[in-house]
């Protein structure tokens, strides 16, 4: 790079290595698919990360930087807004940068001329398999894929967090036992609509996650009402007749998924995700029905105290361990562990106040409940 003038992020090359793999897509390659005329070399993640990592940690007229920025060629990309001189990709360029993108599907172009990597504009429309990059807190950055124009989605492909490197597992879904729903919330390869499981599991994950104050999501069954035997009675909040605000945005069909469909699915998200931040339980079917909230939960009366769970998280290198509940957290994972154990066709999504977010569901092969550390997936 020209005119360096900031030091190395040691972390930079090691985690270049581990992810280019995933943006590797020449012709039986990766599941057949395609080569992508944007695919980013080594080098090229190297760099990209290691100036992002010193921009995270600087302050533009006070403000931390939020960034987001595409690899992406000018010549091969659709409505691109460019600047007359391209910008070196460097930390003090891209915190004066900024304010420009930190909005929600907004991007910089990043693209290597003359042997340097350039920003040359923005840009609104990803293709599909592009590499992103984005910096998210001091020191955090987020290496995703983007699922493609036709959606605001992408999956993520790493975690990165002062020297420690998380990258998401491909495999992580090889488990005969995983319930349809965990399988959707941990959704590696799966569907890009807009109303699958995956995303509206993940946006209210998400969703809960944002608010900081910790909650409980316990998703039940539609065809019965065991699960009312594992809550202590009355319920603070029960909803009558059961709110129907997802159901009725999900079942509108692929025609009305414009941006208003979209912003009305995202604020009824929210909603229910902030029903979590109330002490208690919520409680919603697997048809995303809200039936309650502010929900104490109790051991079945016929059930056993939940004493071990296994904890996983889909990372590369990860190894499953058996603990004791109350090693996740407090009381909350506690309850929401005795929750699995005692309905096993349920699952409980759990927020702490300090970001983590742990899915907790029975395992028939395992025998016990699984719990799946998943914040790398809400990045």
């Amino acid at each position: 790079m020209r005119g360096r003038d900031w030091p190395a992020y040691p972390v930079a090359r090691r985690a270049s290595e581990l992810i280019h793999p995933r943006f590797l897509y020449e012709l039986g390659q990766r599941d057949g698919r395609p080569d992508s005329p944007h695919r980013p070399d080594i080098a090229d993640i190297e760099e990209m990360i290691d100036a992002a990592f010193w921009a995270s940690l600087r302050r533009e007229e006070g403000y931390v930087p939020t960034i987001s920025a595409a690899f992406l060629d000018p010549d091969r990309t659709s409505d691109p807004l460019r600047f007359e001189e391209p910008l070196p990709f460097a930390p003090d360029a891209l915190a004066k940068l900024a304010p420009a993108v930190e909005r929600p599907g907004v991007h910089l172009g990043v693209w290597r001329r003359s042997g340097e990597l350039q920003m040359w504009g923005t840009v609104t429309r990803i293709p599909k398999h592009c590499f992103v990059l984005e910096v998210t807190s001091p020191g955090l950055l987020v290496v995703k894929e983007s699922r493609g124009e036709e959606t605001d989605k992408f999956l993520n492909v790493a975690v990165l967090e002062g020297d420690l490197i998380k990258v998401l597992s491909e495999g992580a879904l090889n488990l005969p036992d995983c319930l349809p729903l965990v399988q959707s919330m941990l959704g590696f390869g799966l569907s890009t609509s807009p109303t699958d499981d995956l995303n509206v599991l993940l946006q209210l994950a998400v969703s809960m996650r944002r608010h900081g104050r910790g909650g409980s999501l316990l998703v039940v069954p539609s065809t019965n009402d065991t699960w009312r035997e594992c809550i202590v009675p009355p319920i603070r909040y029960s909803v009558s007749p059961p709110y129907l605000g997802l159901p009725d945005l999900l079942g509108g069909g692929p025609e009305i998924q414009g941006p208003r469909w979209k912003n009305a699915l995202r604020r009824t998200i929210d909603a229910i995700a902030g029903l979590t931040a109330v002490d208690g339980a919520t409680v919603m079917s697997d048809s995303y029905q809200v039936i309650a909230f502010g929900a104490k939960i109790g051991r079945h009366q016929e059930g056993t105290r939940v004493e071990k769970v296994v904890v996983s998280e889909p990372v590369v290198g990860s190894v499953a361990e058996v603990v004791h509940p109350m090693q996740l957290g407090g009381t909350r994972h506690l309850s929401a562990a005795q929750f699995a154990q005692d309905q096993p066709d349920a699952m409980a999504l759990v927020a702490s106040q300090d970001g983590r977010f742990t899915v907790f569901a029975w395992s028939p092969c395992e025998q016990m409940v699984h719990a799946r550390r998943i914040e790398a997936l809400l990045r």
